[in-house]
C-alpha cells in the first residue's frame, strides 16, 4: 500500500522538525513537506499534492483558519489541526471543526519535546483516520446567528409534580466530525424536544466550550453536564471531557451522573457507558442516535438500547466523517434505521411521541 502523504504547517521550526519526526516513525506515513505559512503551503499543496495536512492556527501572513475557509472552499482536502490545549484554543479549534478540519491533536503548553512525544500515537493515528475521511467542499455562507434568548425552550410545565414529557430522553453518541453532526441534529430540533444526552470523544477543556457554542445557535438549552442535574425537556446535557455520563431514574424523569471510572473503549467519556445506562433506566422510553467516529465504542450500547425495545438510529456512511461507531452498530444489527445526517432529527421528532411496544 502507498505511504500517507502528509505536509506539515507550523511556523515554528521546532514543531516542524517534532511533527516530521512522530510521523514519519510510522511506516505508512511520509512527510512530503513543511511549510512555515499558508503562503508557501498553498504552493506546496499544487506542487505535492500531498493525502493529509496537519495545520497550525497561529501563523504569519495568512492565519489557520482564514487559510483553511479558503482551502475547503477551494480544494478541501484532509486537515488536522494541532493547536494550544487552551480555553480560547478551545473555540478556535472548534471553530476550525466547523470549517471542516477533520480532527485536532492538542500541542503542550511547556516542555514541548516530550509533550508531542506522549501524544505521537494520537497524531499518527488522526492522521491516518484524515486520510480515509470523506472531506466536503465548504458550502458559501454566513455566520450561524446566535438564538435570541425570548425563543429558547421554556421551563417545562409540572403536572401533579411531575415535569410534562419527562419520561422520554434521548441519547446520542459521536466521535470524530461529531461536534459538526451533533450541531446539526440539535439545530433542527424543537424546543419542547425530549430531554437530550450526548457523549462527545472530547478533551475536557473543550467540552464546556462545545456546549456553550451550541446553546447560542440552538432553540434547546445545552450545557455542560453536572453530577445531579434533572434531565429536562427542552435541554440538552453533554458529557464533560474526561468523565464518564450516566442517567439514572429518578421518579417520572432522570438525572445525570458523572463518574470517573475506567475509560472504556479507550474513552472516557464513553458512548457505550451513557447508551448502556440510558437502556437499564429508561428502556423504550429512550430514543438512542449514534453519529460520525472512528472505532466501535457505543455499538454495544446502541444494541442494548435496541434489545430494551428503544428506537435506535446510526448515521448513514456517505454523510459521515468516519464510518467506524455507526458502521459497527449496524454489523451488530443494533440500528433500526441508517440515514443520512439530515434526516436524523426530523426521526428524531417523530420517534419522540412513538413508545415502541414491547416484543
Amino acid at each position: 500500500m502507498s505511504k500517507i502523504r502528509v505536509l506539515v504547517i507550523d511556523d515554528s521550526a521546532l514543531m516542524r522538525k517534532l511533527l516530521t519526526d512522530l510521523l514519519t516513525s510510522d511506516y505508512s506515513i511520509e512527510v512530503v513537506g513543511t511549510a512555515e505559512d499558508p503562503l508557501v503551503a498553498r504552493d506546496k499543496i499544487k506542487q505535492l499534492n500531498p493525502d493529509v495536512l496537519t495545520l497550525d492556527v497561529e501563523m504569519p501572513r495568512m492565519d489557520g483558519l482564514t487559510f483553511l475557509r479558503n482551502l475547503m472552499r477551494l480544494r478541501p482536502m484532509p486537515v488536522v489541526m494541532v493547536s494550544t490545549l487552551t480555553q480560547s484554543g478551545a473555540s478556535v479549534t472548534l471553530e476550525a471543526l466547523e470549517l471542516g478540519a477533520v480532527d485536532f491533536v492538542s500541542k503542550p503548553k511547556v516542555d514541548m519535546a516530550h509533550g508531542m512525544e506522549a501524544c505521537a500515537a494520537e497524531l499518527v493515528a488522526k492522521v491516518k483516520i484524515a486520510a480515509r475521511a470523506r472531506v466536503t467542499a465548504l458550502a458559501p455562507r454566513g455566520d450561524t446567528p446566535a438564538r435570541d434568548p425570548q425563543q429558547k425552550a421554556p421551563v417545562p410545565a409540572r403536572h401533579n409534580g411531575h415535569v410534562l414529557g419527562e419520561e422520554r430522553i434521548i441519547a446520542i453518541g459521536a466521535s470524530t466530525g461529531g461536534t459538526e453532526a451533533i450541531k446539526e441534529v440539535l439545530m433542527a430540533l424543537k424546543p419542547d424536544s425530549p430531554g437530550i444526552v450526548i457523549a462527545q470523544h472530547i478533551p475536557p477543556v473543550f467540552s464546556n466550550s462545545f456546549a456553550q457554542r451550541l446553546d447560542q445557535v440552538c432553540a434547546l438549552r445545552v450545557c455542560e453536564a453536572r453530577d445531579g442535574q434533572r434531565v429536562l425537556p427542552g435541554h440538552a446535557f453533554v458529557a464533560p471531557g474526561d468523565r464518564h455520563l450516566i442517567v439514572v431514574k429518578e421518579g417520572a424523569g432522570y438525572r445525570c451522573r458523572l463518574t470517573d471510572e475506567m475509560p472504556v473503549n479507550r474513552h472516557r467519556p464513553s458512548v457505550d457507558v451513557l447508551f448502556n445506562s440510558v437502556a437499564a433506566c429508561a428502556g423504550r422510553n429512550a430514543i438512542g442516535a449514534i453519529l460520525t467516529g472512528m472505532g466501535k465504542d457505543g455499538a454495544l450500547g446502541l444494541k442494548a438500547l435496541h434489545d430494551a425495545g428503544a428506537p435506535t438510529i446510526a448515521q448513514d456512511q456517505d454523510s459521515s466523517v468516519v464510518w467506524g461507531m455507526p458502521g459497527s452498530a449496524v454489523e451488530l444489527g443494533a440500528a433500526d434505521q441508517v440515514l443520512p445526517l439530515s434526516r436524523i432529527a426530523a426521526e428524531l421528532a417523530r420517534q419522540s411521541g412513538i413508545v415502541r411496544k414491547a416484543s
